[in-house]
């Protein structure tokens, strides 16, 4: 027998409580996990149940019990079962972590004589027998003649039954009769309140488990087993579905507690078109890809999830690891191979605004095996799966979604929740090409062929990378870096993205997973920064009419939120997706994020420091005047400026965001100091009147962060006025030129920072309690930072070989992520994070000076 032969809907309910946050499985024992036998001191259970329960009771956030009309004593002798699953005896009476109830002496007495009754009506009737418990006695008739059986259970009720004080349950051929109160549903709840449990599963088979049944609610399972009526919600034959229904319970629960076989995050490969980007394994699977804008819900979150969360895997029939995967050199199409096939992926730009497109193309001399498994709204919604003659349409949405795949012939399966879809493909004879539409119902060729499509495709990013300027250091890993930038770039609405992903964690395991796929306004800053040092301008104008946008929302520029959607909105509030186990069992899964409330009040230094470096970019390609800053731009700049005249003497939430009380962080003051700083430069250059008092609150700031930022006892500026803990964006009092950098403050700053937050390497942000549980790894821009703190005080072979260390953390594709283990040497973090490539440029061009 296999969990094929559980009922269908037993199956879903099954695969939807295994997702939920903290689990209690509990069970009966005879007649569940052991069958019924006429001897009850040989009712052993079955070795696949107490395999089961075991690996139930080991998991994360997963609770296993059984609850027994048996007392514990005996249940445990005859069960088993490792310490790990609790036991409860004597229909709830009995908890394995101490007697629960006190029994007094006038129960004790009672007992006493219910027993003797008992005792008495069992001698008159062969195979009759007593079972005297710590505070109830059962009169067991299994072995009796059917008379003899009715007769004495009969007696029992008639007579010592009815005393007061005594509680009655009736089984399959017996009656317990308890001197305290017993009840199998009341048991549940108390292991349902002790473990926090959000959803629990109960099998049973007697009447006595009728009253655990009535106990379930909501998301909870019932499973009846055998025949009779039954509040149970499922009904099952015998004790062997009982093992394979714990069975298939806990490969369940362990794939999703898990995220199954999670990538690392380094491997993961970025594809991008204008407007979408998507993460591809190693492997070939397409691991990550939201619809219909890159910062809305995933069709595919394997990421976060194992193929349960949806997948679209392509592979050879043959399984075998691949020999390589690549991007074709300067695009942004990824080429994997094995042996005799070859895939290839890339986000066609042929697509009208509200749709997304993938398209896969297999070639080769072997034939593969694809499996299709869309999973919408991070899974939530349940898909339909219809073959066609050209492809799949797929069923369930709001939105419509095909995949085109014209000779391809799929097979439909159903796992008892979702439908999936499996085929195998032989590209023998030309290559075959799989097109995901998304946001249509369009199963017809595209107007274009697929080769004119992935040139379009191809060239897009091949013309714009050729006309940059890129640092000579490790050419090609810049000019990956380059595309990486611009693939987080949304072209319709001018926004960049922090990073392609959400909650892939700073630690494994941990809860620090948060949603980066928005336009926070100091990253996207950095970035077009990034890319008009290389040359290219055009974000960074788009960038800032964005912002421009978004500044017609508020009441006044100081009141910008830090990070906006794609679009430009404010973000609705931080939500956890529950049915998600999160990157390798890292818990919870966020979308959204509650940084959007904070107060950051850095954010308006990098937007002028923008405005200037696209500014000075202009003029050296010989515009002049008006051309090279523009009206709109000096109006952004005097908005910003204001805004850090309104709050700039608040304290606030700083770079990292940390989710605790607001203090007077350093590294924000320098950016309100830098803010003035770039502006009066601007005027000064470009010709722009200024307003009286600029100069002087610029002077003011710098004052403050000299007087109350530096602290003599550890020797460095710190991360806010109020304690002597570092931070790493504290360099920039040197690296933005707020001090000169010969100060020898500042090498002072840069000596504490190596010491106190370099390990080996990588750079922590910061050693301090931040008020979450847990850490994190060291931050690659951190890294690029200190990089260019060593060149400013001198220290260049420091500098170069903390470079190779950075480079050396880039995936194979050339893909950095937000952070970096330097002990289990493996990445953290959203991925790709675009600080840490923009942080890699950076430094590519101050050693290549």
């Amino acid at each position: 027998m296999t969990a094929q032969d559980l009922p269908l809907e037993l199956r879903r309910a099954l695969i939807g409580v295994a997702r939920t946050p903290r689990l209690l499985v509990t069970s009966d024992y005879d007649g569940t996990m052991a069958p019924i036998v006429s001897d009850p001191d040989k009712a052993f259970p079955h070795a696949e149940s107490v395999n089961a329960m075991r690996g139930l009771a080991t998991l994360a956030a997963t609770t296993a019990a059984v609850i027994s009309g048996r007392a514990l004593r005996d249940l445990a002798t005859l069960s088993r079962l490792p310490a790990e699953v609790h036991l409860v005896g004597s229909h709830g009476s009995e908890f394995d972590v101490g007697f629960i109830h006190a029994i007094d002496d006038k129960a004790k007495n009672l007992l006493a004589i219910i027993s003797e009754e008992m005792k008495s009506i069992a001698a008159r009737f062969p195979g009759v027998s007593v079972e005297t418990k710590p505070a109830s006695a059962a009169l067991h008739v299994r072995n009796a003649e059917a008379g003899d059986a009715e007769r004495a259970l009969a007696a029992v009720r008639e007579g010592v039954a009815t005393r007061e004080g005594v509680q009655v349950t009736e089984g399959k051929a017996v009656i317990e009769l308890a001197v305290i109160v017993t009840d199998k549903g009341a048991a549940l709840d108390i292991l349902r309140h002790q473990e926090a449990a959000t959803a629990a599963v109960f099998f049973g088979d007697d009447v006595t488990d009728e009253k655990a049944f009535a106990r379930l609610h909501g998301p909870d399972i019932g499973v009846k087993v055998g025949t009779g009526d039954t509040a149970a919600e499922f009904r099952i034959e015998n004790t062997e579905q009982v093992s394979l229904a714990l069975a298939f319970l806990l490969e369940q629960r362990r794939q999703w507690l898990s995220g199954a076989d999670a990538p690392r995050i380094e491997r993961l490969t970025m594809l991008a078109s204008p407007n979408a980007v998507a993460l591809v394994t190693p492997d070939a699977t397409m691991t990550w890809l939201c619809h219909p804008e890159p910062d809305a819900a995933a069709i595919f979150a394997h990421l976060l999830g194992g193929d349960g969360a949806g997948h679209f895997s392509i592979g050879p029939t043959r399984a075998a690891l691949p020999l390589s995967q690549q991007y074709v050199d300067s695009t942004m199409t990824v080429q994997t191979k094995w042996s005799s096939l070859q895939v290839t992926d890339y986000l066609p730009h042929d697509v009208p605004t509200g749709q997304t497109a993938l398209t896969r193309v297999v070639t080769g001399k072997a034939t593969a095996v694809a499996t299709f498994a869309p999973r919408p709204e991070f899974g939530k919604v349940w898909v339909r799966l219809e073959p066609e003659t050209d492809g799949l349409r797929i069923h369930g949405t709001a939105d419509a979604m095909v995949l085109r795949s014209p000779g391809v012939k799929w097979n439909v399966v159903s796992d008892g929740a979702q439908q999936t879809a499996h085929a195998e493909i032989d590209p023998t004879d030309g290559p075959v090409v799989l097109e995901l539409r998304l946001g249509t119902d369009d199963l017809g060729p595209a107007r274009l062929s697929e080769p004119e499509r992935r040139e379009l495709s191809e060239s897009y990013w091949r013309d714009w990378v050729g006309g940059l300027s890129l640092p000579p250091l490790k050419r090609d890993l810049m000019k990956r870096s380059a595309l990486t930038l611009r693939g987080l770039v949304h072209a319709d609405s001018g926004s960049i993205m922090a990073a392609a992903t959400t909650s892939l964690p700073e630690e494994i395991g941990g809860v620090r997973n948060w949603d980066y796929r928005y336009c926070w306004l100091r990253d996207a800053a950095l970035t077009a920064s990034a890319l008009v040092g290389v040359g290219s301008l055009d974000e960074a104008e788009n960038y800032l009419s964005w912002i421009h946008g978004v500044l017609q929302s508020v009441p006044g520029p100081e009141r910008l939120h830090p990070l906006y959607t794609i679009w430009g909105l404010g973000l609705p509030p931080e939500a956890v997706i529950d049915e998600l186990p999160g990157y390798a069992g890292s818990r919870p899964v966020r979308v959204g994020n509650a940084a959007n409330q904070q107060v950051q009040l850095d954010v308006f230094g990098p937007i002028v420091d923008l405005v200037s470096t696209l500014s000075h970019a202009r003029q050296a390609q010989g515009l002049h005047g008006k051309e090279a800053l523009a009206e709109e731009d000096w109006s952004l700049v005097r908005a910003m400026v204001e805004a850090v005249e309104r709050r700039w003497s608040e304290p606030d939430h700083g770079i990292w965001e940390i989710r605790g009380n607001p203090r007077h962080h350093v590294y924000s003051k320098v950016m309100g100091w830098m803010t003035l700083d770039r502006a009066l430069m601007l005027a000064n250059s470009f010709d722009r009147e200024i307003e009286p008092g600029w100069q002087a609150l610029r002077d003011v700031i710098r004052a403050e962060v000299l007087d109350q930022g530096w602290n003599d006892e550890v020797q460095s500026f710190t991360a806010a006025y109020d304690g002597t803990d570092l931070d790493a964006a504290t360099l920039h009092i040197g690296l933005s030129g707020l001090i000169d950098p010969s100060d020898p403050r500042f090498a002072a700053t840069v000596t504490a920072t190596e010491a106190e937050l370099r390990s080996g390497s990588t750079v922590y942000r910061y050693h301090h309690d931040d008020g979450l549980p847990g850490g994190e790894g060291g931050f690659h821009l951190c890294a690029a930072w200190l990089v260019e703190a060593y060149l400013l005080i001198g220290q260049r072979s420091e500098a170069e070989a903390l470079f190779a260390q950075l480079v050396s953390a880039a995936g194979p594709t050339g893909l950095l992520s937000e952070e970096y283990d330097p002990v289990a040497e493996r990445s953290l973090g959203n991925h790709p994070q675009a600080y840490s490539h923009l942080g890699l440029l950076r430094c590519a061009a101050l050693l290549s000076a």
